[in-house]
C-alpha cells in the first residue's frame, strides 16, 4: 500500500527534498550528455538530450509543487518552513540553470563553441557538476540529523557543505580562466559574447548549489 506523499512530512520534511535532489542529480547527467553531444561532430542526438533535461525538470517541478502545496498545517517541523522553502528554491534553480544553458547554447549552430575552447568548456561543465552531485548526500545527511539530532551527523553535514563551497570556488577559478582565454583567442564579437555568456550561465549552476549549501547550513545551525 502506497503511503500518501504528504504523510512523509510527519516523520521528515526532508523526504520531499531528497526526492527532488535525486531529480537534480538525474538532470545533471542528462545535461552533461547534452553538452558532450553538442561539442561532438559525431553526435546527432543533442535535441533528445535537451528534451530529457526538460522532462526531468518538469518532473522536479511537480515534486516542488507537492512539497509547497501539501505540507500539512500544524505539522511539527524541526526547521522554519520558510527556510525549507528557500532551500528548495535554490536547489530547484540548479535545474533551471541547466535548462537555461542548453537553451542558450542551442541558439547557435554546432560551431557555437570554437574548437580551441571545447576542452575548457568541458572542464567547466565537469567542475559545476561536482557540487551538484554533493546535494543528494547533503540532504540525506540533514534528514538523518533531524531524525536523531546526532552531533556526529551534524558535523558530517557541515563537512559536506564545506566541500561544496570548495568545489564551487574551484569552478569559479575555471570559469574566470576560461573567460580570459575567450578574450585572448577570439576576435569575432558575436563569438566572444556568446561564449562568455555561456561560461557565466554554466557557472551559475555551481552558484545555486553553493547557495543551497548556505541554506542547509542555516537550517542545521538551529
Amino acid at each position: 500500500m502506497r503511503i500518501p506523499f504528504f504523510s512523509m512530512f510527519i516523520t521528515s520534511p526532508f523526504a520531499g527534498l531528497e526526492e527532488h535532489a535525486e531529480k537534480v542529480n538525474e538532470c545533471a547527467l542528462a545535461f552533461q550528455q547534452a553538452i558532450e553531444c553538442y561539442m561532438s561532430d559525431k553526435c546527432t542526438t543533442f535535441d533528445s538530450h535537451k528534451a530529457a533535461v526538460d522532462e526531468i525538470e518538469r518532473q522536479a517541478d511537480a515534486i516542488k509543487r507537492r512539497i509547497r502545496g501539501h505540507l500539512p498545517k500544524g505539522t511539527f517541523l524541526p526547521v522554519d518552513k520558510f527556510q525549507l522553502f528557500r532551500y528548495l528554491r535554490e536547489q530547484d534553480k540548479v535545474l533551471d540553470s541547466m535548462k537555461d544553458v542548453l537553451s542558450w547554447i542551442s541558439y547557435r549552430g554546432r560551431d557555437g563553441v570554437p574548437v580551441e575552447l571545447q576542452k575548457d568548456f568541458a572542464s567547466l561543465v565537469d567542475s559545476v557538476i561536482s557540487p551538484v552531485e554533493t546535494l543528494g548526500d547533503m540532504v540525506r545527511g540533514a534528514r538523518s540529523y533531524f531524525s536523531n539530532f546526532s552531533k556526529k551527523t551534524r558535523v558530517g553535514v557541515k563537512e559536506i557543505v564545506r566541500s561544496l563551497h570548495q568545489k564551487e570556488h574551484d569552478a569559479d577559478q575555471i570559469e574566470h580562466a576560461l573567460k580570459q582565454k575567450i578574450f585572448n583567442t577570439c576576435s569575432d564579437p558575436v563569438v566572444v559574447f556568446h561564449a562568455v555568456t555561456l561560461a557565466e550561465k554554466i557557472g551559475e549552476i555551481a552558484d545555486h548549489a553553493e547557495n543551497a549549501g548556505d541554506m542547509m547550513r542555516a537550517m542545521i545551525a538551529r
